[in-house]
This record gives C-alpha cells, structure tokens and sequence, in this order.
C-alpha cells in the first residue's frame, strides 16, 4: 500500500488516530501524525540499513535537543565558537573567559561544542549553572570538558549537521573566536544561513586575538571574494570583529535595544520591535532603505497576524510590516542595526 499524507490511508490512518490517543498528552497531533506516515514511508521505499539508521539517529538526537534546551527558552543564549587547541595560559583563552562570564552576569546562557580550548574556557566563565555543550563524538580531541562533565545540559551527537543546528537553532548571538578548521566551517555555516535568511539575523561578532587572526580574514574576504564580485558589499554588515569583549557583549546587547524577533506571514516581513516607532521613525527607514521594500510598497505598523498565534508570548508587541525583497539579507541586519537607534 501507497501511503500519503492525505487522510486516504484507510485503517492505517485510524490505526494512527488510536495510538496517539493512546499514548496521551501529544502536542500538535497532525504533526505527529506526520512524522509516523514519514518514517512507514522510509521504511517502504528503503531498504538499506545505513539509510534507515540515519533518519532513525537523526530524529533521536533532534527530539533529545529540544527537551534539553526547551525548559531555558525564555532566556538569551550565546553560541561560541573556537579552537579545541587553546591552552588555558593563552591570552585569548583568559578574554573568552571574561567574556562569557560577563554574559552569564547579564542573564544569558552560553553554548559551546563542549571540549576543550575555547570552548572549555566559555563554559568556564558562565559556570557549569549557565552553559550548555553541545558535543560531537570523535576519535580525538573531543570528550567533554570538566565543566560540563555529567552535566544535563550536555548533548553528545554522532552527526554534525544535528549539532551543528542546535548550535543556531538556540542561539540570539553567536560569538567566534580564532580556531581551525572546524571553527571556519561552523563560522562560515552561520555566514550563510543569514546571508541566504535560513536562519533569522542574529549579532555575530569575530572576537580578535593579538595577532590579528580576524583582520588577516578580513583582508582576504575583501581582497578575493568582495574584490572579485563574489560577495556583496551589504554582506559586511552580517558581522562585527572587535578585540575588545566589552566591545563585543555591547554589540549583542544593542541588537536587542528596539529589534526583538521577526518571522514571514501572509507574504510579509514581521518585525517585532521591544517599544513602538513614531511616523517619523518610518519615514526615515523607508527613506534610509528603500531596496529593502518591493517598489511601490511602505513599510506600515500592522497587529499580530493570524499565522503568529502560534507565538502567544509574542502577540503583545508592536511590530512593523514590509513586503521584503530576499536579495537583501545583508541590508536587512543593516536596517535592524539603524531601527536600534530608535
């Protein structure tokens, strides 16, 4: 039998309806629902095991991360990024220490992968009571810190891309500091999901040692991708490098001043604002940014949509409409940064 996600699967569909009612106390039932025909329909068109292990892995170590982090949603999160290499007697591991620890101070939580180096020094600052780590299992380098050692914040993953989705997933900013390989990929990853808006815009801030790292960086960015056309120059907007981590924490807290969150409805751009703008505020975004909007079209207060009642601590705040044009997600941090000033 053909299984479909129409309700035309016969006894199958009741044989469903009946076990998630047995099981008791399901959220979103239809969506349950969905996940089950999903995995009967892995089970009938595959039957390579590794395939199967995969998906069944993938889910496991999904459903496990939201149960982890759901109970600490209300509070602001930092991912940090860097080398497992540091040595706790390097200067760069002693300002991430700071730096973290000064964030746990402000209220916010921290993430890291985990292990050692810099990420040890994260979760060394904000205290085992404010830190998540969010592990990979591999054949060196990366067995949990002391910190977070039996901790039950701590998440261990066997794939990448699963830790690699908690880690922006659950994160308002993301902080970077000099690394290998690894702290490349995930910085490019987060480069490009809010370039290409799959995530929404968030501080990202390249936190700098005394040699330069981030500004060597930067010089071949714009030297062999912006210089070449490869990039758009709006796209420097998406990150700030600082040495400073005072410098740093300010950048995250300001991108929080006016903006709180948006999400797309009705065609729309929403953005939720933590206090309402005047007409003359508008006026000088639609002024200041105009390739935001799609021709002819204004940026309007609105009331909370229909498809944003799924966000019920939301709905009280004020919030801007605008008929967003997707090839400028560079310029839209840009214009978050500017409705800061308000």
């Amino acid at each position: 039998m053909e299984l479909s996600f129409a309700r035309t699967n016969g006894e199958i569909d009741q044989l469903i309806d009946n076990l998630i009612s047995k099981a008791d106390q399901i959220h979103h039932p239809h969506l349950i629902r969905e996940m089950i025909i999903s995995a009967l329909k892995a089970g009938q068109e595959s039957d390579y095991l590794a395939d199967l292990k995969m998906l069944n892995n993938t889910m496991k170590e999904m459903r496990y991360t939201n149960k982890v982090f759901a109970p600490y949603r209300p509070r602001k999160k930092v991912t940090i990024f860097g080398s497992a290499r540091t040595e706790p007697g390097e200067q760069i591991y002693q300002k991430c220490v700071r730096f973290s620890r000064r964030l746990a101070q402000l209220g916010y939580m921290i993430i890291t992968g985990g292990g050692p180096g810099i990420m040890q020094a994260g979760n060394e600052g904000a205290g085992s009571e404010n830190s998540f780590a969010v592990n990979i299992r591999l054949p060196f380098e990366q067995s949990p810190n002391p910190v977070m050692m039996k901790n039950p914040r701590l998440i261990t993953y066997k794939y990448f891309f699963n830790r690699k989705v908690a880690f922006v997933k659950e994160s308002d900013a993301i902080a970077v500091f000099p690394g290998g390989f690894g702290t490349l990929d995930e910085a490019m990853e987060v480069f490009t999901l809010i370039q290409t808006g799959k995530t929404s815009p968030k501080p990202l801030v390249l936190i700098d040692d005394e040699s330069g790292y981030w500004d060597r960086w930067f010089n071949f960015i714009k030297d062999a991708m912006l210089g070449r056309g490869l990039i758009s120059a709006e796209d420097f907007a998406i990150f700030t490098i600082s040495r400073s981590e005072d410098e740093a924490i300010q950048v995250i807290e300001e991108f929080y001043r006016t903006y709180h969150s948006l999400r797309f409805a009705e065609g729309r751009l929403i953005i939720r604002l933590n206090k309402e703008l005047t007409p003359e505020n508008i006026e000088e975004l639609e002024s200041e940014f105009p390739e935001l909007r799609h021709p002819g079209t204004r940026i309007e207060v609105c009331s909370p949509l229909p498809e944003e009642m799924d966000e019920p601590d939301l709905l009280t705040l004020p919030r801007i409409a605008l008929h967003f044009n997707h090839q400028h997600y560079g310029l839209l941090t840009a214009f978050i940064g500017r409705l800061n000033t308000f």
